[in-house]
């Protein structure tokens, strides 16, 4: 890994995230910004760019902070692609496909799961992705629990133990057993490489009950809160997450007033999931009414085998703008900053004195264009840890 300096200049737009002068963005134009040892050491005008050791000419392109993708399931084996195509043709998504992988998963070797999760984490970080949140929950049985986190780990320190994604079908029967077995030996086993807890708190998943004792087991443990929420109907879950305190509440779909207004008056996160959408064929969240709420809003891929196979945080971006009613500035700054604010991190999402600098330079002249040119690959460069990748 090369360190030393760098400066990267003549950047046309440099998004900050600073939040000056009542913009969320904090955007400088004809800028540049200084790197030492893997943090961002200054920022100015690029009549003042300091020497370095390398330097990087941005040309007049836009300049932002990598992106924070706070919710994917990256550790699974085997392919859904014709559910997608029988969803396309009519049939509704009901989630019940967790257990077709959850079938490929165990069966596989730990350098199968090792591959695709090294696969998939490239395609994130060529487009612009550099920090990564990373779920289990298609192992489902203590070992395949344990083994997932362990490989997630090697890619993540934002790792998120999910053994409540669903009933396995070994315990359909007794769902309270599962969640016994999820609270003692599972959570023992998997705690030591997660960070994050999180339940798939949803009809024909687990309900309000349930999902309380496993995420209060997972606090007592040490490990913060997250939870999928009201993704496919309205339910208990964002409340829930909010009276637990959980960083983020993810999908947000099918909200009430009460669900605004807890979320407004909270610091848990709404972490919106176009890609599911977008793959389910289901309505999309309503960001615009989070967001005149005064709600804190991320956005995220979603990736997984069999609701939203994306690994582009620029897609989410577009159909963020396209279909939630987010404007360009609200979409990246969810995919950025919101995103590190879901995972509780002030070191990356924003480029500013002492974060980390993870950066990624568009093959264009603003933000404007990941909205305005959707589906085009206009992530020209990316700095990781101040090291081009």
């Amino acid at each position: 890994m090369t360190r030393g300096s760098l400066v990267v200049d003549h950047i046309g737009e440099l998004v900050t995230n600073d939040g000056r002068d009542g913009d969320p963005l904090g955007i400088r134009r004809d800028a540049a910004l200084l790197v030492e040892d893997g943090q961002v050491a200054w920022i100015g005008s690029a009549r003042y760019a300091p020497a370095a050791d390398r330097r990087i000419d941005a040309g007049g392109a836009a300049v932002l902070p990598g992106f924070v993708d706070s919710h994917a399931h990256l550790v699974f084996a085997g392919d859904r692609a014709a559910e997608l195509a029988a969803r396309m043709a009519g049939e509704p998504y009901t989630g019940g496909g967790i257990r077709t992988t959850v079938g490929a998963t165990r069966a596989a070797s730990d350098d199968d799961l090792r591959a695709t999760v090294g696969r998939l984490r490239a395609e994130m970080l060529r487009q612009g992705t550099t920090t990564v949140e990373i779920k289990s929950g298609y192992g489902l049985t203590v070992a395949d629990e344990a083994r997932s986190l362990r490989i997630a780990a090697e890619f993540t320190e934002d790792t998120t133990f999910l053994g409540a994604h669903v009933v396995p079908a070994e315990y359909a029967d007794r769902p309270d057993d599962y969640v016994g077995m999820v609270c003692g030996p599972m959570l023992a086993a998997a705690a030591p490489y997660a960070r994050w807890i999180d339940v798939f708190c949803e009809r024909g998943a687990f309900d309000a009950d349930h999902a309380r004792a496993i995420l209060a087991c997972g606090q007592a443990a040490g490990l913060g809160v997250r939870l999928h929420a009201n993704q496919l109907g309205p339910g208990p879950g964002v409340r829930l997450g909010v009276e637990l305190g959980a960083a983020s509440v993810d999908h947000c779909t099918h909200l009430t007033d009460a669900d605004v207004d807890a979320l407004a008056g909270s610091e848990t996160v709404a972490t919106l999931l176009p890609g599911a959408e977008f793959s389910t064929r289901s309505p999309y969240p309503d960001a615009r009414r989070l967001l005149d709420a005064g709600v804190t809003v991320a956005l995220a891929t979603d990736c997984n085998p069999g609701s939203s196979y994306t690994s582009s945080m620029p897609f989410c971006v577009a159909l963020a703008v396209r279909e939630m009613r987010m404007t360009p500035a609200e979409a990246v700054w969810a995919a950025t900053a919101g995103g590190a604010a879901a995972l509780r991190r002030t070191d990356v999402g924003r480029l500013t004195p002492g974060a980390r600098a993870d950066l990624i330079i568009l093959d264009a002249p603003s933000h404007l264009h990941l909205a305005y040119r959707p589906g085009v690959p206009l992530i020209r460069q990316v700095l990781h840890n101040g090291v081009p990748r």
